[in-house]
């Protein structure tokens, strides 16, 4: 057998665990029952020496320390009950509220030793049970429920008369107080007088006064009926400690056991407390006391018992005592594990463990329900255990608080919650425990007479909902059962009624079960291994409630907040000058119009209150307009479900935000800043975190003013979404207003009709946000926030700035042309530049670059359209490219090109990078344009402007990427198409009117050349640009004309003549592109009129289309015409001078044969469009095919 070690020594604080002490493990006859025990708690002192009393002492004299208190006895010193002291009904309840960390997980049983060794010996017993059972989680409490007691009290104060009443009509019809017998007193006087002896050291009977002799044969049975009764508490009506503080122990239920131990035995851990004394030395390091009469041998139920005790205890030796009338006759040493082979006393530990797994069994199966008071009752001399359910058979009554036991156990479940709450981090399984112990704690409760622990479970209640972190939902955290509500209950199966398992039946055989709720129809049945074993297992958690999105478990957070808000409210007296509302009337929401509202600058004036408020924090008190003291537990409730509720409301915006729901969710967000606004007025002081939550509220805020304002078509459907409420939502605000006004916030949530107003509101919620992470220096803990912030800051500016931008430019298309720059567009430009640098700071501040870049290109956009806006000042009589438009056009591409060196590289992120470079090739090509079409002549000499012309048209190109494969890429490909064109243009025209330099003759020739040449490539690639294909083969056609007009031999203009038809020959896939599109239409056309009508806008687009094309397709065919008739006179006089027949003469013959078609077909005006193109395509096939065949000749 392992030794005690310091079983004794007294524990610094109540809860505080010791070291883990040894168990043992007894193996007796072959059956191995498994014992350990563990003291978490010790008031004795180190352990004394017993006395070795004197043969022949006598135990009826007492010794002269008797009855006065004694450390080495503890309790049992004070009290001739000795180590048998009564129980007290509550005294589990002690031990719960100490080892709360036990209850409703760990712990089987917690209950005083004297019950468990009751039940365990029920079996051998034919003494009556009667115990209270109470649930918490998987725990089992169990009290001693003294009936005759409580019939006694129940005489005296009319109390329990229920209970009386059905006792008498079920169970004992002839109930009368049983009296103790007098050889009852006897024995425990003697056993106490023995205890002092052994403690007193002398062994020497001294005499005592005689007031002690009076109170041994007279005092002692009325002061242990006036102890008993007193341990009972009345019916709580008033439990003023209660509303005081929920955390203290109530109702003076303390944990007065010298021990508490952590007994395991076999599978079973139960929480027991022991009085018993020990005493140690010489060579037993613990021993216990027992005083036996010699004549009486011992029986099973005296051996079980102080098995039991040294079990519990962990006590290896037991020291026997006889005695005959008194005297001291001899001790007797017996080990723990032998006490079960004593003659007259044998019994089977195995049946001790089958007894115990059985009742556990018998009681976890039908005890389901928490928050009920069992009663666990056998009669004496019977074989018929019963089960009854004494909160069902009270609430008949209609008073629940006529079951003493109600205000312990709702105290119990409300402390075991809190404290699993203080760990539910660790381990969110347990959230479905805890909200079944607060929902079982608050069905136990009165609101008028506990409102601060109905405030407080409410609060857990709503912490259990995670509201800050996204959910998952169908989450495998929380097992899915709908009845959470009820407890454990093991969906209450009942077990068959067979022999081999044990009844539970709730038959009507005899006429008194039907109130049980189960019954043990035979004692005899525990001792048989594994009758009882409970086909319900017993599940550590509860089911969690699965909400199926945010908003269901925001509205389930909100109907708890509001239930604690109610308890708040009522306990606060009501004062004269509160607000009279009626919390069924509906709070109207404001809703004004922008003519009222004051428009930007009334928002300054408010946003800067708003923030002077928040920065008074540390110099203001602030105090509630009902009367809450600050301090008191209603001040602290109402400050934290305020900003439960709070972030509730955020939430739920946020989720509404998602939806698109955009009215709804500033109704929301308004709600969540009115809670905000009610926390301010409370709180003396801001946590950092309320801060940034409150940083959080105005952000999103900013988001849904935004997105009202981006979608502003359908701002009916917001409004009604605004203005909708519901009850709860109106009740919770009725709440807030009795401690504030709620208008603080106002600015921010007010839906306003007016765009600019929006944006501005917008605008200034994230700059209030800014503000507050600013003066309360939250910028370094929370970067991420702070970010966020900014980049929102910079978004909404640019929004902003566009917004002014593109009311600039509508100002400027309905201006009447000619006319100056107004005041008002130059008012608008800077407020949009304003935004666009503020909004350029604040991505620059969080290295933004890509949205940097994106603003630094509007900035560059908004230059263009002022350069536009100093154009159209001009008119287009004389117009002349203007010096201001050169100004703003270079300040929009410098913004361009810091644009680019904001993002510094294309893969930094290419779709902007693409972007940049188009609108900066945009404005190179738009000023080189301008200057070509309406050159500055009156201010730059020709050759000048050409060369910036040239430049700006070369940087253009430059910028505009033709080769990247994107959806941009054909206007990429037009646009250069189009450069090259207009300098081949430019460098056509310098030629014709150039007289002198032929150098620079030679060099404008050579770059017309190859400018057409590269605008014919690239607008071949398109397939969508017929008509400026065939104008630069014309302008091809017309340079060569005009290069032939200065050449002087025949053959040089032969070739020349040649080269250009060749260039006509080449124009054929543009008529065959014309022809396509031309042909299509037609086909549409003649489908019939609906059809028509359905493309009709097609065909005005193609209409304009036509006529560029019929005007195209006459110089064409002039040109053509005039080159034949050319060609013919050469190749006529180069043939008379030369004679014979070659490749020219065939040349000849086909040039006058087209020639002459060409005319036929001109002459004609009778034929459509699509047959002139016929022709057309027709002879330049003739002419291509002839210059294929005869171009080896001409070389």
């Amino acid at each position: 057998m392992a030794e005690l070690c310091g079983l004794g020594a007294a524990a610094s604080l109540r809860g505080d665990a010791e070291e883990p002490k040894q168990g043992s493990v007894l193996f007796l006859g072959g059956n191995e029952v498994k014992s350990s025990a563990v003291v978490k708690y010790s008031s004795a002192p180190p352990q004394a020496a017993f006395a070795w009393l004197q043969e022949k002492t006598d135990l009826k004299l007492p010794p002269a320390n008797w009855l006065r208190e004694s450390a080495k006895l503890g309790p049992a010193g004070t009290t001739v009950l000795g180590n048998n002291k009564k129980s007290t009904p509550f005294s589990s309840f002690g031990m719960a509220y100490d080892f709360i960390d036990s209850i409703g997980n760990d712990v089987d049983v917690v209950s005083d030793s004297e019950n468990i060794k009751k039940l365990l010996k029920i079996p051998y017993s034919k003494s009556h049970v009667s115990m209270a059972v109470h649930r918490i989680g998987r725990t089992l409490l169990l009290d001693e429920l003294d009936i005759q007691e409580l019939f006694m009290r129940s005489s005296q104060t009319g109390d329990w008369t229920w209970l009386k009443e059905f006792y008498q009509r079920l169970i004992d019809q002839k109930w009368q107080r049983k009296k103790k017998s007098k050889e009852h007193w006897y024995q425990k006087a003697i056993l106490s007088k023995f205890l002092y002896y052994s403690i007193n050291g002398d062994g020497a009977a001294q005499p005592v006064p005689s007031s002690s002799k009076q109170h041994e044969e007279g005092a002692v049975p009325g002061e242990s009926d006036e102890a008993g009764r007193a341990s009972w508490p009345a019916p709580f009506e008033m439990p003023s400690s209660l509303s005081e503080d929920p955390g203290a122990s109530n109702q003076g239920l303390k944990n007065d056991f010298v021990r508490n131990i952590l007994w395991t035995f076999e599978d079973i851990h139960m929480l027991v407390g022991s009085n018993m004394p020990i005493f140690g030395g010489g060579r037993y390091p613990a021993v216990s006391l027992r005083l036996r009469d010699n004549n009486k041998p011992i029986n099973v139920l005296t051996g079980i018992d102080y098995w039991l005790d040294n079990l519990i205890c962990n006590v290896p030796e037991l020291v026997m005592c006889f005695h005959v009338n008194g005297i001291v006759q001899k001790y007797e040493m017996i080990k723990t594990e032998d006490i079960p082979n004593l003659e007259n006393s044998n019994f089977s530990t195995k049946v001790i463990k089958d007894i115990a797994q059985n009742i556990l069994s018998f009681l976890k199966s039908n005890c389901t329900k928490e928050g009920h008071t069992y009663w666990l009752f056998k009669a004496s001399g019977s074989d018929i255990v019963k089960l009854y359910d004494l909160t069902t058979l009270c609430e008949e009554t209609e008073d629940k608080y006529q079951n003493p036991f109600t205000m312990p156990v709702a105290i119990l479940l409300y402390k075991v919650a809190c404290n699993m709450m203080l760990k539910k981090n660790q381990n969110k399984k347990h959230y479905g425990t805890i909200r079944t112990l607060l929902l079982n704690c608050l069905k136990l409760l009165d609101n008028g007479r506990h409102p601060q622990i109905i405030a407080s479970a409410n609060f857990m209640l709503s912490e259990l909902f995670q509201l800050d972190e996204p959910k998952k939902e169908d989450n495998t955290d929380f097992p899915i059962n709908g009845n959470s509500d009820e407890s454990y209950s093991e969906e209450e199966e009942e077990m068959p009624d067979s022999d081999e398992n044990g009844s539970y039946s709730n038959s009507s055989d005899p006429p008194d079960d039907n109130k049980a709720v189960a019954i043990i129809k035979s004692v005899g049945e525990l001792s048989v291994p594994e009758k009882y074993k409970s086909v319900h297992r017993i599940r550590p958690s509860c089911a969690f409630p699965v909400c199926h999105g945010a908003e269901e478990r925001c509205r389930l957070v909100l109907s708890y907040v509001l239930e604690g808000l109610k308890s708040v409210d009522s306990s606060v007296k009501k004062e004269s000058d509160l607000p009279a509302a009626d919390p069924s009337t509906p709070i109207p929401l404001k809703y004004e119009d922008e003519s009222t509202s004051g428009g930007p600058e009334c928002l300054e004036k408010q946003m800067a209150l708003f923030l002077d408020k928040m920065g008074s924090f540390q110099k203001d008190k602030h105090s509630s307009q009902s009367g809450m003291i600050p301090g008191s537990w209603q001040y602290k409730m109402k400050l934290q479900l305020i900003l439960k509720s709070s972030k509730a409301y955020y939430v739920l915006s946020d989720a509404a935000m998602i939806l698109q729901k955009y009215g709804r969710a500033l109704r929301y967000i308004k709600l969540a800043l009115q809670c905000h606004d009610t926390y301010c007025c409370l709180s003396a002081s801001m946590l950092p975190e309320v801060l940034v939550f409150l940083c959080q509220c105005l952000t999103l805020c900013g988001d849904i003013q935004l997105m009202l304002a981006q979608n502003a078509n359908n701002r009916a459907a917001y409004l009604e979404e605004y203005n909708y409420q519901t009850k709860e939502d109106q009740e919770i605000l009725h709440s807030l207003h009795r401690e504030s006004s709620c208008q603080v916030f106002a600015w921010a949530t007010d839906l306003s009709t007016d765009l600019e107003c929006q944006l501005s509101v917008s605008c200034k919620c994230y700059e209030a946000a800014y503000e507050i992470l600013l003066f309360s220096n939250l910028k370094k803990q929370n970067p991420e926030q702070h970010i966020q912030v900014l980049k929102r800051m910079g978004n909404i500016r640019n929004e902003i700035g566009v917004f002014y931008m593109n009311q600039a430019a509508a100002v400027q298309s309905e201006r009447v042309v000619s006319k100056n720059v107004s005041t008002t567009e130059q008012q608008l430009w800077k407020k949009s530049f304003s935004c666009f640098e503020k909004g350029i700071q604040n991505f620059e501040a969080i290295d933004d670059a890509t949205n940097a870049a994106l603003l630094l290109c509007n900035t560059g956009r908004l230059m263009r359209i002022c350069a536009q806006a100093h154009c159209a000042a001009e008119g287009d009589f004389k117009r002349e490219f203007s010096p201001e438009e050169a100004l703003y056009y270079n300040k929009a591409i410098d913004y361009y090109l810091k644009a680019l060196r904001s993002l510094g590289k294309r893969e930094m992120h290419p779709a902007v990078w693409d972007s940049v470079n188009w609108e900066l090739s945009t404005t190179y090509f738009t000023m080189a344009t301008l200057q070509q079409d309406y050159a500055p002549l009156s201010r730059k000499a020709q050759e000048q402007i050409e060369k910036e012309v040239s430049e700006a048209m070369m940087k253009s190109l430059k910028y505009c990427d033709v080769d990247t494969v994107s959806p941009r890429q054909p206007l990429c490909q037009y646009r250069a198409a189009t450069i090259h064109h207009r300098l081949a243009s430019m460098y056509h025209s310098c030629l014709r009117n150039q007289v002198g330099d032929e150098h620079l003759r030679k060099q404008h020739r050579i770059l017309a050349d190859l400018h057409y040449s590269k605008a014919v490539r690239l607008f071949q690639l398109l397939k969508d640009a017929p008509c400026e294909l065939l104008r630069v083969q014309l302008e091809r056609v017309a340079f060569a004309e005009f290069q032939m007009a200065s050449q002087n031999s025949s053959a040089g203009k032969l070739k020349t003549l040649f080269g250009a038809l060749d260039i006509m020959a080449k124009t054929k896939c543009a008529f065959q592109l014309i022809r396509k599109e031309l042909a299509a239409e037609s086909e549409q056309i003649s489908k019939g009129e609906s059809n028509a009508e359905s493309i009709s806008p097609n065909e005005s687009s193609t209409a304009l289309n036509k006529e560029e094309v019929v005007k195209l397709l006459s110089i064409f065919e002039s040109r053509m015409s005039f080159l034949l008739l050319q060609s013919i006179k050469l190749l006529t006089s180069t043939k008379k001078k030369t004679g014979g027949v070659n490749e020219e003469e065939v040349t000849l013959k086909t040039n006058k044969q087209v020639y002459s078609l060409l005319l036929r077909a001109t002459a004609n005006k009778s034929v459509t469009l699509l047959e002139r193109i016929e022709v057309i395509l027709n002879l330049l096939e003739q002419l291509s095919q002839n210059s294929e065949a005869s171009s080896g000749g001409i070389q």
